[in-house]
């Protein structure tokens, strides 16, 4: 054996003996390269290869064996850096235990793929549930709660008025209107204005029966897709209903209009506002509405100077 050989081998003894884990082969690599003095020194255990050094020159490949099988290959560079069969052979055990272990994780990775793909389907089925269900939380929120918000307004003024035939009769249309809107909802039919004369008929459709309400749809000169005008229009019945809940008597504000970013609309109030936080930065629910379509909101409030809501759809 030589010598460089020999120092190699107790190098990697003496580095085993005060081992407290396992090996580590890119360490073993650089010990054994090191008391060789290499350039490069590569361990390749169940097909991976651990390299220390560069190792630009030619290298010698060396098979290490232990119970009669093929456990790993060392690789030294360059070539005089060798012989290296004493040292294989007592690299052996250790690298033994290292591709146990190194097979036993891919093993571990493989089971969990296996595992994760005989549930794929039914994760996928549960989040697909999941969406459906938000999906409908959001259009009974944003657009039956509009009616329930209108019906409670009238009981209200009913109460403070009297129960005249009219007042009643009102009542008796908004209730209607709620109960439609919410069998609607559930039944997964948008508005028939909004299939029929699109998002400017179907808000002017739904806004039109609030005197503190005004629309503005003049800059809106376009059709888009269902998906995006009925994100909208929930979108613009949730900001409004924010307004009567927030800013009672306030006037409100609803412009809907093609701009160089996209669909955009804005509604405002001139109500008492509020201050705007870390904790309430804008309208979790109104957010997470406009982003299934890609589109964004902005909220923007102070005490004393009313809220304006702007939300855009990119094109």
């Amino acid at each position: 054996m030589r010598a460089q050989e020999k120092r190699a081998v107790e190098a990697v003894t003496d580095h085993l003996v005060h081992l407290d884990l396992a090996p580590d082969a890119l360490s073993l690599a650089q010990v054994i390269g090191t008391a060789l003095g290499a350039t490069g020194c590569a361990l390749t255990i169940a097909g991976e290869r651990h390299q220390w050094g560069r190792g630009a020159e030619r290298w010698l490949s060396r098979p290490v064996e232990h119970d009669g099988e093929v456990q790993a290959v060392l690789a030294v560079a360059p070539e005089s850096a060798g012989p290296v069969d004493s040292l294989a052979t007592v690299l052996g055990p250790p690298l033994t235990a290292l591709r146990l272990a190194a097979e036993t994780d891919r093993l571990r990775r493989d089971g969990d793929a296996a595992a994760r793909e005989l549930v794929d389907d039914r994760w996928r089925t549960t989040v697909e549930m999941e969406q459906e269900r938000r999906g409908l939380e959001r259009d009974l929120h944003d657009g039956a709660q509009h009616h329930l918000v209108a019906l409670k307004m009238s009981m209200a003024l009913v109460e403070h008025t009297g129960a005249t035939p009219e007042r009643l009769a009102e009542l008796e249309s908004k209730l209607d209107a709620a109960e439609k809107a919410l069998t609607d909802t559930a039944a997964g039919i948008l508005p028939i204005p909004l299939s029929t004369q699109g998002l400017a008929g179907a808000l002017a459709a739904e806004l039109d029966a609030h005197a503190d309400v005004s629309l503005d749809t003049a800059g809106f000169h376009r059709r888009y897709p269902p998906l995006v005008e009925s994100t909208v229009y929930f979108a613009c019945l949730e900001a409004v209903n924010n307004g009567h809940k927030h800013a009672p008597g306030a006037t409100i504000t609803v412009v809907v209009r093609d701009t160089a970013r996209g669909l955009e609309f804005v509604v405002s109030d001139d109500g008492p506002g509020f201050a705007i936080t870390d904790r309430n930065p804008g309208l979790p629910n109104l957010s997470a509405r406009m982003a299934t379509v890609g589109g964004t909101i902005d909220v923007r409030s102070a005490p004393g100077q009313g809220t304006t809501i702007t939300g855009v759809v990119p094109r």
